[in-house]
C-alpha cells in the first residue's frame, strides 16, 4: 500500500545524530526510521544489555550505568551527558523509561537539546490523570463519571466512590500503562484497592496520589491516534482496539477497532485532536477511550509513541516515528486529515516471556533458538536474539508481532499462521495464548474476552506441550550453541556431546525437558504444605502473619516481578505454621514462601 504524500522538509540537515534513550524493540524500532531519514542513531545501554541487538543497529553505543533502570536508562543527567559526548543534536526517548517525564523534557532544552515529544506542559497536563480530566471536562470532552482530583485520604475515597457509584477503579494520579489500577466492586473491597493503586502509584510514577471513578465492567478500550504538528493543525489516524488486556494491560491490539463505524470513528477522532489542542500538545500521541455501545468515554492521554503503533502504521501507511522526528524538527503536516485513509486489517500480538497458564506470571529466561516468522503481510519489531536473555530487571516484551489482510478474518488467519511459524526456544512465552484465543468464537464476534481471561481452566489450557524427556544414554548425542567471552571479545561455539549433569540441554524443537520438581516444590498442589514462589522478583507485601488460619484462594502476598505485581494466593485451607518471606526481601522462583497445615 503507498504511504501518503510525504513532506519536503530534510531532517538530516537539521538533525546529523539522534540519542534513543530506550532498549529493546523500541530502540531498534527508532533507528531504522533514522537511518532511512540519513540520520544517525546513537544507542546507549545498561551493564547488563552491553551485547543486546539494539547496541549493534546503532552508529554509536554508550554504556549509561548498571543494570537497574534508575541507574542507567532513568538516570536523566547521564543520558543528557551522553547526548552531548556523542554530538546529538536531539533525543528520542521511545516509550517507557523516561518517554513521559516532563522533567528530561525540560534538561534536553535547557541543554540545548532536541526532546522528540511534545512539551513538558502538555505532559505535565496529561501525566495528571485528574489535571487531565479536568481539561477534558472543561473542554466538553466527555470522561468517565468520577473525581477529577485526587482523594486526601481513605474517607474522601469513600465519597468519591458513593458519588461515583460502585463498582470504581482506584486510579493513580500519575499513572497508566495499566500500573496503579484497583477495582472495588463493593465498599469493602474500596481499602485494599485504594492501598494497592497508592502503592503502584508510589512505585512506578513517584505520585501516591489516587483518585476514584466509575468502573465499566466490560468496555471496549479504543484509543485515536494523533499527529499535532507545530503549526497548530492536528490530525488523527483513526482508531485501535485494545481490548483484550491482563492486568489492564494490552496483550492483543488491531486497527482499525471491529465496532467502530464510520460515524463513530469520525465523533471520536475529533474528541481525540480537541483533547490534543485543549493542552498544546505537538508530537504524536494516543488518547485513550472506553467505548460502551455508541457511548465514548475519554480515559487518559499518552503523551508518546504507543508500543501498538504498528497497527496503525499497517493499515494507513504513515509512519509515525518518522512524523514524530519531522515535526521535532519543524514539519508541516502530512498528509492532510481528507487524505488519511484506513485500509484493509491489522493485529498485533505481543509476544512476552509470561505463562498463561500460570495466571501470567513472569517467565525470564535465556533465549536458546529463536526464528522469526515471515511472509506476506507480516511484520516483527523484536529486540532479542538465540542467546538473548530475558531479565527480570526490564519488561517481559520479547517482540511483536504485527500483521495485515484485506480484512478482520483474513488477518486473523494470517495472525495464526505466522504464530505457528515463531519459535523462541528455551523460554515461555505467550504464543500458545495467543494462537488459542484467536480460535475462540469469542474473538470472531468481536468480543473482549474478558470471561476468557479470568477462566483459570481456559487458561491452562493454553499451556505449551510438554517437550521430549532427555535423550537416553547411548542416544545420538545433542548439539548445543554457546556465546563464549574470551578476552573481552564474543566468539560463537557449538559443543557436541552428552548433556553436562544438572545441565538444561536444548531438546529438539528448541525446547527444553523438563525439569526435576525442586524438593522445595516447584509448583505447589493441595496436598503439599509448601507454598513455594512461581517466580522470581521482590515482595511488596505481606498479607498474613504467621498462626493465622487461611482459606484457599486467600492472598498471601504480593511479588513485584519485570514490571508487574503478581498476587500469590494460598493452595489450601489451614493454618500458617511458617512464612519465610517479609516485605522487601529479594524471592527466586521455587524458593518456600510459606508453609500451610
Amino acid at each position: 500500500m503507498p504511504p501518503p504524500p510525504c513532506a519536503q522538509i530534510d531532517c538530516a540537515a537539521v538533525f546529523e545524530k539522534v540519542l534513543i534513550a530506550n532498549r529493546g524493540e523500541i530502540a531498534i524500532r527508532v533507528a531504522r526510521t533514522l537511518k532511512e531519514m540519513e540520520i544517525g542513531p546513537v544507542a546507549v545501554y545498561s551493564e547488563i544489555d552491553r551485547d543486546a541487538p539494539h547496541v549493534r543497529q546503532a552508529d554509536e553505543a554508550f554504556l549509561i550505568g548498571p543494570a537497574a533502570p534508575a541507574e542507567s536508562y532513568l538516570n536523566v543527567l547521564k543520558i543528557i551527558d551522553t547526548a552531548k559526548q556523542a554530538g546529538a543534536e536531539a533525543i528520542h526517548p521511545g516509550y517507557g523509561f523516561l518517554a513521559e517525564n516532563a522533567d528530561f523534557a525540560r534538561a534536553c532544552a535547557e541543554a540545548g537539546i532536541v526532546f522528540i515529544g511534545p512539551p513538558p506542559e502538555a505532559i505535565e497536563a496529561m501525566g495528571s490523570k485528574t489535571r487531565a480530566r479536568e481539561i477534558m471536562a472543561e473542554a466538553g470532552v466527555p470522561i468517565v463519571p468520577g473525581a477529577t482530583k485526587p482523594a486526601a485520604d481513605l474517607g474522601e475515597a469513600r465519597q468519591q466512590a458513593e458519588e461515583a457509584g460502585y463498582p470504581v477503579a482506584c486510579k493513580a494520579a500519575g499513572g497508566g500503562g495499566g500500573k496503579g489500577f484497583r477495582v472495588a466492586m463493593t465498599p469493602d473491597d474500596l481499602a485494599e484497592a485504594f492501598d494497592g493503586a497508592g502503592r503502584e502509584g508510589e512505585k512506578f510514577f513517584s505520585d501516591p496520589r489516587v483518585y476514584v471513578e466509575r468502573y465499566l465492567e466490560d468496555p471496549r478500550h479504543v484509543e485515536v491516534q494523533i499527529l499535532a504538528y507545530s503549526d497548530g493543525t492536528v490530525i488523527h489516524l483513526g482508531e485501535r482496539d485494545c481490548s483484550i488486556q491482563r492486568r489492564h494491560q494490552k496483550l492483543i491490539e488491531e486497527a482499525p477497532a471491529p465496532h467502530v463505524d464510520a460515524e463513530m470513528r469520525e465523533r471520536i477522532g475529533k474528541i481525540a485532536t480537541d483533547a490534543a489542542a485543549a493542552v498544546g500538545y505537538r508530537s504524536a500521541g494516543t488518547v485513550e477511550g472506553l467505548q460502551v455501545g455508541d457511548e465514548y468515554f475519554f480515559l487518559e492521554m499518552n503523551t508518546r509513541v504507543q508500543v501498538e503503533h504498528c497497527v496503525t502504521e499497517m493499515v494507513t501507511g504513515v509512519d509515525i516515528v518518522r512524523e514524530q522526528i519531522r515535526i521535532a524538527a519543524g514539519g508541516e503536516a502530512v498528509p492532510a486529515q481528507d487524505e488519511v485513509e484506513l485500509r484493509g486489517h491489522a493485529i498485533e500480538c505481543r509476544i512476552n516471556a509470561e505463562a498463561a497458564a500460570k495466571s501470567f506470571a513472569p517467565a525470564p529466561g535465556t533465549i536458546s533458538t529463536y526464528r522469526e516468522p515471515a511472509g506476506p503481510g507480516v511484520r516483527v519489531d523484536s529486540g532479542v536474539e538465540a542467546g538473548s536473555e530475558v531479565t527480570p530487571m526490564y519488561d517481559p516484551m520479547v517482540a511483536k508481532l504485527i500483521v495485515w489482510d484485506a480484512d478482520r478474518e483474513l488477518a486473523t488467519r494470517r495472525m495464526q499462521r505466522a504464530l505457528g511459524e515463531y519459535e523462541v526456544g528455551g523460554l515461555t512465552t505467550l504464543i500458545p495464548f495467543h494462537s488459542a484465543i484467536l480460535a475462540t468464537e469469542q474473538w470472531a464476534c468481536g468480543e473482549t474476552c474478558r470471561e476468557l481471561m479470568e477462566d483459570r481452566e481456559w487458561l491452562r489450557s493454553t499451556a505449551p506441550e510438554q517437550a521430549p524427556p532427555p535423550a537416553e544414554e547411548g542416544a545420538e548425542p545433542l548439539a548445543r550453541d554457546y556465546k563464549v567471552e574470551v578476552s573481552g571479545k564474543l566468539f560463537d561455539v557449538k559443543v557436541i556431546g552428552e548433556t553436562a549433569a544438572g545441565g538444561a540441554a536444548t531438546a529438539a524443537g528448541g525446547k527444553r525437558p523438563p525439569k526435576r520438581e525442586r524438593k522445595s516444590g516447584a509448583a505447589a498442589g493441595a496436598s503439599s504444605e509448601v507454598l513455594p514462589s512461581s517466580l522470581q522478583g521482590t515482595v511488596l507485601k505481606v498479607a498474613v502473619e504467621q498462626g493465622a488460619e487461611v482459606a484457599e484462594g486467600d492472598l498471601i502476598c504480593v511479588i513485584e516481578a519485570m514490571k508487574m505485581e503478581n498476587e500469590i494466593a494460598a493452595h489450601r485451607s489451614g493454618k500458617v505454621e511458617e512464612l519465610k518471606i517479609s516485605e522487601g526481601a529479594a524471592v527466586s522462583s521455587g524458593d518456600v514462601l510459606a508453609v500451610i497445615r
